[in-house]
């Protein structure tokens, strides 16, 4: 299971890792993944989906899922949360 979140795209980044002696050695800094279940109002369904908790932060402050998954980038976003925002907007335009 890869270590990127599904919905803001955020993964595993690099750095280094310092020593009190001063000795610098590579590592990894992973992101703050969490299995969520978000609800969709539009489809009156749930989703699990692996979000880092910044992108859980960034769901709540915009107002939900369907008005995260609207605003957000196609590139960024899984193709599972992918198919939750067609299926959005598809449902938004029968309505």
């Amino acid at each position: 299971m890869s270590r990127v979140c599904e919905l803001t795209g955020k993964g595993p980044t690099t750095g280094n890792k310092v020593s009190h002696a001063n000795n610098k050695t590579r590592r990894r800094f992973l992101p703050n993944l969490n299995d969520v279940t978000l609800i969709s109002d539009v489809l009156g369904q749930s989703f699990k989906l692996r979000v880092s908790a910044a992108g859980l932060r960034s769901v709540d402050h915009r107002g939900g899922l369907d008005a995260f998954l609207a605003k957000a980038k196609d590139v960024e976003l899984s193709s599972k949360a992918l198919k939750i925002k067609k299926a959005i907007e598809k449902a938004q335009a029968a309505a």
